[in-house]
């Protein structure tokens, strides 16, 4: 079937599923992975096994436009104020997933412990894409939607830092390699550095030129331009091509006035990009490894999710947090993907020895998290009264004026 007729059908399917998401209320990324399941190998088979990566340059802009509208979150203004607090309950979540998974697997499931390490790594890193999707979707504004995207940004950086050192201890324990305590570090450290650097300097760059744009439309080719420039730059030089566009995002929304109306402008062009991106996300999995996964891979699951509600509850009650934060926080932060995904290919060329059933478990874990993850972020939203936050606020003002 041509390529472009297949991705026609990838649209409808996924206006459909948001449609039918919609009536069940739920969140339209919902709707578009379980459309894109639909038509993957696991039922109608119309993307067939493997042809998902025909798409790649598609989720590739679409990451980079998320992390970008992410970046938008850190404020200087605001860091200040609540910058110690975020890294807090950021670090504690991490951290309770790493080590509540790395619990389960090696002493109940009496894994090695270079499996449980590395898999317990891979378990950090939450995926923004969903949860921007229905903060967007909800309109969403206050403290807990104020916590949560910080939070996931800095946690992919945390992940991505604690999966490298991982790494570096398998291979220095089973022998493949030997390293020095500075090598232990500087690959993870050399990744997270040069990435916030390049999106610096991009940032800089681009809050210089983007006022001098003629119209709307130079403006946003130009903000893609850079986005795409990051992105390629980040893949080239072995750097991670989300904090790069987050970094871009952040530099210049801090350098830039009235940086807003260009992340508005963004924002219209996104739908169909992230439509696409999320439906053939649902098309790549593969219902298949429920066969495979064993109680392993259920337990990975509810570990990591014990993990993260955990650590970012007490977290957050650490620094004293709202109360609709402290209790909603957790369950906001359990969506998995493209992050993950990512690490296993990497588990593949380095540990070839742990691959099979590490990726099984991972890909497992993205098929509950990316359908359930964005499902339980909307319910926590709702629950802490800020859906259409926005429009209530604009209300109050209207009154008191």
């Amino acid at each position: 079937m041509d390529l472009l007729l297949k991705l026609s059908i990838v649209i409808f399917v996924g206006i459909v599923g948001g449609r039918v998401a919609n009536y069940f209320k739920l969140p339209n990324v919902s709707g578009y992975i379980i459309g894109g399941l639909l038509i993957g190998p696991s039922f109608f088979n119309v993307i067939k096994s493997g042809e998902a990566g025909t798409f790649n340059i598609i989720n590739e802009v679409a990451l980079a436009i998320i992390a970008f509208s992410i970046g938008s979150e850190f404020l200087l203004k605001d860091i200040k104020k609540t910058g110690k607090d975020i890294m807090i309950i950021t670090l504690a979540e991490v951290f309770g997933a790493i080590s509540l998974v790395f619990l389960v697997t090696y002493f109940i499931f009496k894994q090695p412990f270079e499996f449980s390490l590395i898999i317990a790594s891979m378990s950090a890193a939450t995926a923004p894409a969903g949860i921007l999707m229905v903060i967007r979707e909800l309109k969403a504004r206050g403290p807990l939607v104020r916590t949560i995207l910080p939070v996931v940004a800095i946690d992919d950086a945390v992940g991505i830092m604690a999966f490298g050192v991982s790494l570096s201890i398998v291979k220095l324990t089973t022998g493949t390699e030997a390293f020095s305590l500075l090598q232990l570090f500087w690959a993870p450290l050399y990744e997270i550095l040069g990435s916030l650097v390049l999106g610096g300097v991009l940032g800089f760059i681009l809050s210089y030129i983007a006022p001098k744009a003629k119209n709307r439309e130079e403006l946003l080719c130009l903000v893609l331009g850079f986005v795409l420039i990051g992105t390629g730059a980040s893949n080239y030089l072995g750097f991670s091509s989300l904090l790069t566009c987050m970094m871009l995002g952040a530099v210049l929304m801090n350098l830039m006035q009235n940086a807003n109306r260009i992340f508005n402008l963004v924002n219209e062009f996104a739908p169909p990009v992230n439509l696409l991106f999320f439906t053939i996300a649902g098309a790549s999995l593969d219902i298949g490894v429920l066969s495979k996964v064993g109680l392993l891979g259920f337990g990975y699951i509810l570990a990591r999710a014990a993990g993260k509600i955990i650590g970012a509850t007490l977290g957050a009650k650490h620094v004293k947090s709202e109360p609709k934060v402290t209790k909603y926080i957790g369950m906001s932060l359990l969506t998995q993907g493209g992050i993950s995904i990512g690490l296993s290919i990497i588990v593949g060329r380095e540990l070839p020895q742990f691959s099979e059933a590490i990726v099984t478990v991972i890909l497992f874990s993205v098929l509950v998290y990316e359908i359930v993850g964005p499902i339980l972020a909307k319910i926590a939203i709702q629950k802490a009264g800020e859906e259409n936050g926005a429009l209530k606020q604009k209300s109050t003002k209207s009154k008191l004026a």
